[in-house]
């Protein structure tokens, strides 16, 4: 639910919205009207949505899209500052997650999307399933271990498989501080990778 609020001033009209809707925590789209007669005053008019009510249209959105995969979905959902972290929980994680967590950057990318367009603000959205990005983590961290100890072993590159710049941050993190070993990244996105060197 969206509330319409005006005042004289920008601030006022916003105040006017956080009481109207009980809440500090708000987004809004503002307008200026003109009113009055001979001597037209400058109103402010926003329309404004709470942060709880802003993520109840998100997991709305992520419903419809998820029900047109044909996957029943549960969530559990969590707010903090301006990011709003959504998990969900399938009959069928690997769809949703899609090969290398691809259907899941398209589902934030969309619902990110839909958000700006509505209410032209950039919002933090973050979909997990079952903790998959925790564990893709966990994993890319051990793959640039265990490659670098057999760089540095055999002084033979190795390339890893292509990344997106999210993964790749990751191995770069995590070696930074192995000695005796450099890591770049190669090639043209999509085809992007990881390349392991001994120095």
């Amino acid at each position: 639910m969206s509330v319409i609020t005006e005042g004289k001033t920008l601030i006022e009209a916003v105040e006017n919205a956080k009481n109207e809707l009980q809440t500090e925590s708000i987004f809004y789209k503002k307008e200026e009207i003109k009113k009055g007669g001979l001597f037209k005053s400058t109103v402010y008019q926003v329309t404004a949505i709470s942060h709880q009510e802003l993520l109840k249209e998100i997991k709305d959105y992520l419903k419809e899209l998820t029900s047109a995969l044909g996957l029943e979905v549960q969530f559990e959902t969590s707010i903090r500052e301006d990011t709003f972290t959504i998990t969900m929980f399938s009959d069928n994680n690997a769809i949703l997650i899609g090969k290398n967590g691809q259907t899941l950057k398209a589902l934030e990318t969309l619902c990110r999307a839909k958000i700006n367009m509505e209410w032209n603000v950039y919002v933090k959205i973050i979909l997990d399933v079952e903790n998959y990005k925790e564990k893709r983590v966990q994993a890319l961290e051990r793959l640039a271990i265990r490659t670098a100890k057999e760089v540095r072993d055999t002084k033979i590159p190795v390339a890893l498989e292509n990344m997106n710049s999210y993964e790749r941050r990751i191995i770069h993190n995590k070696l930074a501080n192995f000695k005796g070993i450099s890591s770049a990244s190669e090639g043209e996105e999509p085809n992007r990778h990881i390349v392991i060197k001994a120095e």
